[in-house]
């Protein structure tokens, strides 16, 4: 998908176990993904099977993500909303877990969301900009526009995830 980015981090083993870098500011830079964090956040998903999405910010506070499971695992969605990319209104999935540690960078301008794998589910944000409620829109997890094929049939959703309007564009 254009502009988003899967992150592998690179161990580095002894016998006490490994270390790995998660982010460093030169790497983003040189694979032109924005650097900057404004924010961090935490989401704790305590049944397998919860669905948050579809989410985003509108300019001027358009947010770059960068998404890692701590604890559990979860499908994560993103989808394309730039008018001007070729990728426009295609979505693509990758799962991220605390057992294979991948982290996905989600850039400005996309719709993102995950369902849980597993009970107890615990994610770590790290956002570019500041959240900003006048800004903060969603579209529908199901909507036809996109076809996004969910995992997990029994599905745990917010009410205010539930009433986001279908996709206009």
């Amino acid at each position: 998908m254009k502009g988003a980015f899967v992150i592998e981090p690179e161990r580095i083993e002894d016998e006490r176990g490994f270390f790995a870098r998660t982010y460093c500011r030169e790497t983003f830079q040189s694979n032109n993904l924005n650097p900057n964090l404004a924010q961090c956040n935490i989401s704790f998903n305590r049944r397998k099977g919860t669905l948050r999405g579809m989410h985003f910010q509108i300019k001027p506070y358009e947010e770059a993500k960068l998404i890692r499971v701590t604890k559990g695992s979860i499908y994560d969605v993103i989808i394309d909303l730039r008018t001007d990319s070729p990728t426009f209104k295609k979505w693509m999935a990758v799962e991220l877990s605390a057992e294979n540690r991948t982290q996905l960078y989600i850039p400005e301008g996309f719709a993102h969301g995950f369902q849980t794998l597993q009970d107890e589910t615990e994610m770590f944000y790290q956002m570019s900009e500041f959240y900003r409620p006048q800004s903060a829109r969603g579209i529908r997890w199901d909507d036809p526009a996109f076809g996004i094929e969910w995992p997990i049939y029994e599905k745990i959703i917010s009410i205010k995830d539930q009433q986001y309007p279908g996709f206009e564009g």
